[in-house]
């Protein structure tokens, strides 16, 4: 009868460890979502800002005539 007393503690204390296990596995989980979420946030608004500066770019294009540019500044 003591074996199986000793079985059953063995038993129960692997259960413990494989509960807090799998909490610790849900844990990180659920902040790997949540960090997913903010890079995909992150990722969205800079593809917008990116999209914004081009359509900016397009409207009004940089000309290289160099009459319109400002003398440096050593002369």
């Amino acid at each position: 009868m003591p074996a199986l007393e000793e079985k059953l503690i063995d038993l129960e204390a692997r259960l413990a460890f494989q509960e807090q296990a799998l909490q610790e596995l849900s844990d990180a989980l659920a902040a790997a979502r949540s960090e997913e979420s903010r890079n995909a946030l992150m990722l969205h608004r800079a593809l917008e800002d990116l999209r914004q500066l081009r359509s900016a770019l397009a409207a009004s294009p940089i000309t290289g005539d160099a009459a319109s540019e400002p003398p440096p500044p050593h002369y």
